[in-house]
This record gives structure tokens, sequence and C-alpha cells, in this order.
């Protein structure tokens, strides 16, 4: 049995807070190739994730906020925002599914935020996630901004 308690989430955050990506996943599967995909996202407000989606072949994913703030956003196929929800467990907003061929991006809005991801798989990195042409790649000097702009159209701090 693995327990997923304070101690647990804090070491996880804690090696989010040490790589440079600013986030760390623990895999609670053990194959890239099982059918279902379970892992701990720890994340922190400067880390940035491209607007992805999971497309050919199509998989759900689904997040529950175990600790912190984390805003879940859905874009169309231009970019705009089509919906959102800030996951916090003090405000009862625990989690979201997203549907197969959604554009989305998780934004950390609290240091230590961890969450709790499902998906389907298998995964394979060559077809996991087509990413979204309108936004910057990763550790493009304006991926940040794009966070920033988000949260401010959003109006979320």
């Amino acid at each position: 049995m693995i327990k997923i308690d304070e101690a647990f989430i804090e070491k996880v955050s804690q090696q989010a807070k040490a790589t440079a990506r600013r986030r760390m996943n623990y895999n609670f599967h053990h194959h890239d190739s099982d059918t279902l995909q379970r892992m701990l996202n720890a994340m922190e407000p400067d880390t940035y994730i491209r607007p992805h989606k999971h497309e050919l072949p199509d998989k759900s994913e689904a997040f529950f906020c175990l600790r912190g703030r984390i805003l879940v956003v859905e874009f169309d196929d231009k970019g705009n925002i089509s919906d959102y929800i800030v996951l916090d467990a003090a405000q009862g907003n625990f989690g979201c599914e997203i549907e197969p061929r959604s554009w989305h991006s998780i934004i950390s809005l609290e240091s230590g935020s961890v969450a709790y991801e499902v998906k389907d798989g298998p995964y394979d990195p060559a077809v996991d996630k087509h990413f979204a042409t309108w936004a910057p790649p990763e550790g493009h000097p304006n991926a940040l901004e794009f966070n920033k702009e988000i949260l401010r159209k959003l109006q979320i701090k």
C-alpha cells in the first residue's frame, strides 16, 4: 500500500521545487503500457504546462486537488478560454475531468500545490500530447507570460 499522506505529498512537492521545470510527477502505475496512468503531479506557480490535447488515440484525463490551488483551463481551437475551474478543496472544488480532444492546461496558483492525476493509457510520448500551435513551447521566454495573461483574463490571483 502506498499511503498518500502529508509527508508523502511534501516529499514530492520538495522534489518539484528542486527541478528546473518546477514540477514533478510520482507515478503509481508501473509501466508506460498500463491502460490506466495514475500519478501525483506536484507543481509550483512558476512552471508552465503548454496547452495540449489527447487525441489519436483519444484519452480522458482527470485532476483532483490534494493540496494548494490549481487552475485547470480548457480552450477552443483558436486558443480562446472556453471553460475553467480553480481546484481548491477548501472551496469545495475538488476535481475535474477533461474530455478527449479538449485543449487544456494547468496553472499552479500556490506553492506546494499537488494534484492526483488519472489518465487513460498506455503512455507513448510520441503521440500522447498534441501541443497547441497558438501557445509558446515549454522553455520559451514568453511561456510564463502566457500563464499570466490567462490569470489576468480570468481575474485570478
